[in-house]
């Protein structure tokens, strides 16, 4: 029988703009977080001259970090992750050239993107409105960050 944390249940790794990925909700607070996915690895505290006070907590294993902005109450906001299980709108996205991304962000309406060459030779796809930042190592996902969404005010829009 499998363990809860080893359930290869889908909806545990489906991004959902704006809200979260699987059970984990922007703006939920650091208890909450620790109480669905136990201590982190590692936590990372931000530098004294980044924009943005924040801590990360890195769940190597899973392949998942977690941001938390001070500003925020030190509320979840950000998530980054290479799980290889990762999905969007249903669909694992793992692997998937910048162009299949693109396709299935236009079926679902998303058409403004932007495209940026890193200087290691990795590429980032990234959608501005949607709060998401795609990387891709020769034409491959490598993995994704997104977060809570923000208006055009600069106010954050957290969940209901």
């Amino acid at each position: 029988m499998q363990t809860p944390a080893q359930s290869s249940s889908t909806d545990e790794n489906e991004i959902t703009l704006g809200i979260g990925m699987g059970p984990l909700k922007f703006g939920a607070s650091m208890d909450e977080v620790r109480a669905l996915m136990g201590e982190p690895e590692e936590i990372e505290e931000s530098e004294d001259d980044d924009e943005f006070e924040h801590q990360a907590w890195n769940y190597l294993e899973e392949g998942y970090s977690l941001y938390f902005d001070r500003e925020d109450d030190y509320r979840l906001s950000c998530i980054e992750t290479d799980h290889p299980g990762i999905r969007l709108y249903g669909e694992a996205i793992h692997g998937k050239s910048p162009e299949e991304i693109q396709d299935l962000m236009k079926r679902h309406g998303h058409e403004q993107s932007e495209v940026e060459k890193m200087d290691t030779g990795e590429m980032r796809l990234s959608y501005e409105k949607e709060m998401i930042d795609l990387y891709f190592d020769e034409e491959q996902l490598q993995f994704v960050n997104f977060g809570v969404f923000i208006n055009d005010d600069l106010e954050v829009q957290w969940p209901a």
